[in-house]
């Protein structure tokens, strides 16, 4: 069962940030036919066309040019209209569960993106101009068939929250390095035999999900990741944990099961604000678990 720890709001979200900074979200409501968008279509901030059965999206969208919110989600939508980036107001932009294959380049032009949601597609690239999405806060792109992220993701420099699970990667490039900003890193379901050293610049990262991919160990200086609260890893070849774990002292969820894991670090009473261990399907002896459960008593330990 694969399980979602971050469920995207995109409503919520246009509300509080798309369009708090130019009109009331009171005064703006969301229309969900292009008819009826067409006949107002200068106070037409919000447009949602979410399971209507289409196979495109009209060319008369580009007529509404104060648009920040479009949610075109659970359609079959197979190809983009070119007409949407001339949404230059555009900042949340959700396609999810259609059936594009594919990331124009024009994606560029919409630079006041903050948020893209392009999960579960068939998309096979990102393109280099993703870059020049530098407002670009979340972006969802799990479930697709992406075997690599350009370089010049580094450019999305506000980003926070990156959903790349349930792709064919195998590697990020070491350019995401240039993400200071990023909470939430999610790479589970792909094909990744390490974690890179590199990631620890990554200092206000909260939740990192490496479940079920091909890591055979974890890097020592993951114990640098300071502020990580959620650390999913279940589902891999690992053998240990190293003995800097126990610094994430933030650590309130650990998730390791299924793995060839027979012993836990030492000085596990140091993870104090650790709520929930999870480490069933691994070789454990019964005084390795009381050790455990002595280290953690108030934590809730399933073996």
């Amino acid at each position: 069962m694969k399980l979602h720890y971050i469920v995207p709001i995109l409503i919520v979200f246009a509300c509080k940030i798309g369009l708090a900074q130019n009109a009331n979200p009171l005064e703006t409501p969301v229309y969900s036919s292009m008819e009826l968008a067409m006949k107002d279509a200068e106070n037409v901030y919000q447009l949602s066309l979410r399971d209507k059965h289409q196979f495109y999206i009209s060319k008369d969208i580009a007529k509404l040019k104060k648009l920040t919110f479009f949610n075109a989600m659970g359609n079959n939508l197979e190809f983009w209209t070119p007409e949407i980036f001339a949404l230059k107001k555009l900042e949340v932009l959700n396609l999810k569960l259609n059936s594009l294959t594919y990331i124009p380049k024009e994606i560029a032009k919409l630079n006041n993106l903050l948020r893209l949601n392009l999960a579960n597609n068939g998309i096979t690239n990102v393109p280099v101009s993703i870059g020049a999405l530098d407002k670009l806060r979340f972006l969802h792109l799990s479930i697709n068939v992406i075997t690599e992220i350009p370089g010049t993701i580094k450019g999305c420099k506000d980003l926070e929250v990156l959903e790349l699970d349930n792709n064919q990667l195998s590697f990020l490039p070491i350019e995401i390095t240039s993400l200071k900003k990023l909470r939430v890193l999610n790479i589970g379901y792909n094909q990744f035999n390490e974690l890179e050293p590199e990631w620890t610049v990554f200092k206000k990262l909260e939740e990192l999900n490496a479940e079920h991919n091909n890591l055979r160990a974890i890097p020592t200086e993951l114990g640098e990741l300071s502020s990580l609260k959620s650390l999913l890893l279940n589902n891999n070849k690992l053998v240990s944990l190293p003995e800097s774990l126990t610094n994430l002292q933030q650590l309130e969820l650990l998730l390791v099961s299924n793995n060839n894991i027979s012993k836990m670090p030492h000085d596990l009473e140091k993870l104090k604000n650790l709520k929930t261990l999870i480490l069933n399907g691994n070789p454990i002896s019964l005084l390795e678990q009381n050790r455990i459960r002595k280290s953690l008593p108030n934590c809730k330990i399933y073996f």
